[in-house]
């Protein structure tokens, strides 16, 4: 699976807001858009506008803001898929459709069904179909690794769902494996300085005994 397309992207999202969300104790609480939609989601309340389905009485939802830095901000490019996946993992995250695949600047109208195409790799599909019609060398190069895992055009969907399973089982870090050092293990002795004098002599004498037998 790649890790660099749109849908690779969400599910950093998605992970990226579970795993924070668990840590201070909101993941309960704010669980996010379980159905995967596509749809921008907003809730009112008083005169403030919240980026979750329903906000709690008790505890606010944890305010996010999306910070692209020098990254291109085109409709569509991967870091407003990032943006989705943490949306929907729940995080209060201030956004429109605008930059999403979908968007028709132009007419100003939303095709929630294309972004929701994207989140589950379904441009990857087209193209991994449209590719093995017309180059199949370049197909098995370019998804090698699919075709090993055995993945074809029609079980992305499928697998990117299982993806966000698993995020939302158990977002937590994996535990880092601790080095325990050898405690058998003791480093020489440092030489003494008379003791280094001594052994660089004894090499000395040693090639010049050599060279002595070779001139004899």
């Amino acid at each position: 699976m790649g890790l660099k397309n749109y849908a690779a992207a969400y599910c950093t999202g998605l992970l990226a807001a579970r795993r924070l969300l668990q840590k201070v104790g909101l993941d309960e609480v704010y669980e996010g858009n379980t159905e995967v939609d596509a749809e921008v989601v907003k809730t009112e309340v008083g005169k403030k506008t919240y980026f979750v389905d329903e906000v709690d009485d008790d505890k606010r939802p944890f305010r996010a803001f999306l910070d692209v830095g020098c990254r291109a901000t085109t409709t569509g490019c991967r870091i407003f898929g990032a943006l989705k996946g943490a949306a929907d993992g729940g995080l209060d995250i201030p956004h429109s459709e605008k930059r999403f695949p979908g968007y028709d600047r132009d007419a100003k109208e939303y095709d929630a069904e294309m972004h929701r195409e994207r989140i589950f790799g379904g441009h990857v599909g087209e193209y991994m179909e449209y590719l093995e019609d017309e180059d199949n060398t370049k197909y098995q190069a370019q998804f090698a690794k699919y075709l090993e895992n055995d993945l074809e055009a029609d079980g992305l969907e499928e697998l990117y769902e299982g993806v966000h399973e698993k995020i939302r089982e158990d977002p937590s870090a994996a535990e880092k494996k601790s080095f325990n050092p050898d405690k058998s293990f003791k480093r020489k002795a440092k030489s003494t300085l008379e003791e280094r004098k001594a052994r660089i002599q004894a090499k000395k004498d040693a090639k010049i005994a050599e060279l002595e037998e070779d001139d004899e």
